[in-house]
Parts: C-alpha cells; sequence; structure tokens
C-alpha cells in the first residue's frame, strides 16, 4: 500500500512563510495528481492547490500569489510553499495523492490522504 508523510507545518507571524512537505511511500506503481487541502476549526475542508502528474497548477482563489505547490517526482514528494501568510491560513494541511493500483477488481487510480500537519499563523 501507500502511504503519506507530510511535515513543514508550525507556528509563524503573519506575512511570514512555511513550507510543506508530503513525502509517498510505500509500493507505488504510478503517482497522478496530487494536492494540498486544508482544514480550519469549524469548517469544512477545503482545496489549497493541486498539481497534475504534468505539473498543471490549480490554486485556491484566497491562496493566489501567495502560495505555490510543486512537485519531486523522483522523491515522489509534493510541496507547498506559503508566503505572505494571515491568520485565516491557520488550519490543519492535508496531502492528498491520487496512485495506480493495478490490483484489485477494479485497477485504476486511487486516492490517499496524509494525517494532516498543524499550521498556525499569528497576527
Amino acid at each position: 500500500q501507500v502511504q503519506l508523510v507530510e511535515s513543514g507545518g508550525g507556528l509563524a507571524q503573519a506575512g511570514g512563510s512555511l513550507r510543506l512537505s508530503c513525502v509517498v511511500s510505500g509500493t507505488i506503481f504510478s503517482i497522478g495528481d496530487m494536492g494540498w487541502y486544508r482544514q480550519a476549526p469549524g469548517k469544512l475542508r477545503e482545496l489549497v492547490a493541486t498539481i497534475t502528474s504534468g505539473s498543471r497548477t490549480n490554486y485556491a482563489d484566497s491562496v493566489k500569489g501567495r502560495f505555490t505547490i510543486s512537485r519531486d517526482n523522483a522523491k515522489n514528494t509534493v510541496y507547498l510553499q506559503m508566503n505572505s501568510l494571515k491568520s485565516e491560513d491557520t488550519a490543519v494541511y492535508y496531502c492528498n495523492v491520487d496512485h495506480f493500483w493495478p490490483y484489485g477488481s477494479s485497477p485504476g487510480y486511487v486516492e490517499v490522504w496524509g494525517q494532516g500537519t498543524q499550521v498556525t499563523v499569528s497576527s
């Protein structure tokens, strides 16, 4: 199976920066789309940014121009560089990856979530 391990969360001041990393490990055949989502207390989980296997990116309007998603296919890793942080960016950030699983009754891409990493921005 495949596991995701996130790192890089923590406490930052408003206007500061943090960089999140998510490493995919385990039995990997192919990795498709990768992304970051976040969930603030009392709110639904929301998309932050995604990146396709061809490195096409998509961002939530709230983070455009401040956050950058990237991936290193050789390291099976996706990153989220977060600049100009705001207090409203405070949330648990989750990594999300689609990977190809050839076994079972329906071979195809399977979605996996990381355990989440806390990002807290103080104003």
